[in-house]
């Protein structure tokens, strides 16, 4: 189900500075974790939540000031999200749209459709949606869904999209559709979960991991779309000469924010699980060892799964910066965009190996009884896993090979690298 969450907030602050977004974000991100285990394991609604992180104004972060945001960096919108998913890693995905969308339409000038109208909800209090990908298709990039011109100026969308992660909670939904009479061009479609012809099925979600993101189906069936929520956005770019860009780095970064802020929360959670519950080894106990936080073999490798969660964090912050710098830029060079894009690659692939060895190695120091659904420690594997697979690292190493060996730029590919 979706609910209109803007419609249920009364007075949402405005988030100025960067420090104000980090603190709220970390409040929020703790009462996420209260009970974070018992939701994921019970299959509970992240609605509740979704309503906390509305009142808290962090949704409306990324809305640039011309529209009256605060128009916080880049960098500071990636690690509101990396907080966030630290205390729930589902509601971290779930929010991850709403700023891919907030940014792509911030380019838009300042009286042209759909900003004023979607910013305005957003600075209320509401979270936009996706409904990009699709089953059935060629690649991840194909899409079937369409629009048409009605006789009166609208549109009429039809399709089905699956993987509508953020749809859940949602007043707005993006929507990735054809231009029907226009071959080969695109554009993003605005519409409410509750308008005549859009149907949501999130429950037709069966993932092992991320169960609370419920990104499930929607289909639009003769959806009657307003002008000014359609932008028509042409051709897909050109891999090669297309105009240099960095929000592909954006999102990318947002994605490797999930996986890392998950990673965190896995290693700190097995490391209170450690300190709590642990037994130590019988040739522990013998060696003088009373808790199994004292030891060696486990402290050592604690070290080295915190070694490598710093490193993820160091690089990701890297990455975010050299988006901030070439949203910052008055001419975005080509080698700066693919600065950005293959720094945040990097942190992307990383994290996608690192993130599931942190996860799944503290069952190795936990013992047996760190498996316990009760406990459900496991979920954190599952959930990076699950998210970690969203495209796959080995075409980053290989942007990064030809890179260094060739100098070759890394593709444009929308929203992917």
């Amino acid at each position: 189900m979706a609910i209109d969450i803007a419609e249920t907030v009364t007075s949402i602050p405005v988030l100025h500075t960067a420090q104000e977004a980090l603190a709220a974000a970390d409040a929020v991100a703790a009462e996420l974790a209260i009970g974070a285990a018992e939701r994921e394991r019970t299959d509970t609604s992240l609605l509740p939540q979704l309503q906390l992180v509305a009142e808290s104004g962090l949704l409306a972060v990324p809305v640039p000031a011309a529209h009256g945001g605060p128009g916080l960096p880049a960098s500071v919108q990636i690690e509101v999200l990396r907080r966030l998913s630290r205390g729930d890693g589902a509601l971290g995905q779930l929010l991850l749209a709403h700023f891919v969308v907030s940014q792509a339409i911030g380019g838009l000038p300042v009286d042209q459709h759909p900003a004023p109208r979607i910013y305005g909800d957003i600075l209320a209090g509401g979270q936009l949606g996706n409904a990009t990908a699709e089953r059935g298709t060629a690649s991840a990039l194909d899409r079937r869904t369409s629009i048409t011109r009605r006789p009166d100026g609208n549109w009429e969308l039809n399709g089905v999209k699956y993987y509508a992660t953020g749809t859940l909670g949602a007043r707005w939904i993006a929507v990735a559709a054809l231009i029907a009479d226009k071959p080969g061009e695109t554009a993003t479609v605005f519409v409410r979960p509750d308008q005549p012809g859009v149907t949501l099925d999130l429950e037709k979600w069966s993932a092992f991991g991320q169960r609370g993101t419920k990104s499930g189906e929607v289909r639009l069936e003769g959806v009657v779309v307003e002008n000014d929520l359609v932008i028509e956005e042409g051709a897909a770019p050109d891999p090669v000469d297309a105009p240099p860009s960095v929000l592909g780095a954006y999102d990318q970064a947002l994605h490797a924010a999930i996986d890392i802020g998950i990673a965190r929360a896995a290693l700190e959670d097995g490391a209170e699980f450690v300190r709590t519950r642990s037994r130590p080894w019988k040739e522990a106990l013998d060696a003088g060892f009373e808790r199994a936080d004292q030891e060696p073999h486990i402290v050592r490798r604690f070290g080295e799964l915190t070694a490598r969660l710093y490193a993820l964090e160091a690089l990701l912050a890297r990455g975010a910066a050299l988006v901030d710098e070439g949203q910052a830029a008055e001419e975005l060079s080509r080698d700066a965009a693919a600065d950005a894009s293959l720094t945040v690659a990097a942190a992307k692939a990383l994290a996608q190996e690192f993130g599931v060895e942190i996860a799944g190695g503290i069952f190795e120091l936990t013992g047996t009884s760190g498996t316990d659904g009760e406990v459900n420690l496991d979920r954190h594997w599952r959930n990076v896993r699950t998210h970690s697979l969203h495209d796959p690292a080995r075409w980053k190493y290989v942007h990064l090979g030809n890179h260094i060996l060739h100098g070759t730029r890394p593709p444009r590919l929308g929203l992917l690298l």
